[in-house]
């Protein structure tokens, strides 16, 4: 299970052509940062869940 401040990997690449978001708010929404170019996108658990491919790093690892 993923949690807050988590380097997470989704399905489709971002428009800057990399693929690690850092998790960076958790609650019924999900806030995530593009570790590339700093985009924040905020979307629904749910979506997250399907859109969400692996987890790179566990916060706990850092």
């Amino acid at each position: 299970m993923y949690d807050l401040n988590d380097v997470v990997e989704m399905k489709k690449p971002h428009a800057c052509q990399t693929n690690r978001w850092q998790i960076i708010r958790m609650g019924a929404d999900i806030k995530i940062k593009c570790l590339a170019c700093g985009h924040i996108v905020m979307m629904p658990r749910r979506e997250f869940q399907k859109k969400m491919k692996k987890i790179l790093v566990k916060a706990s690892e850092q």
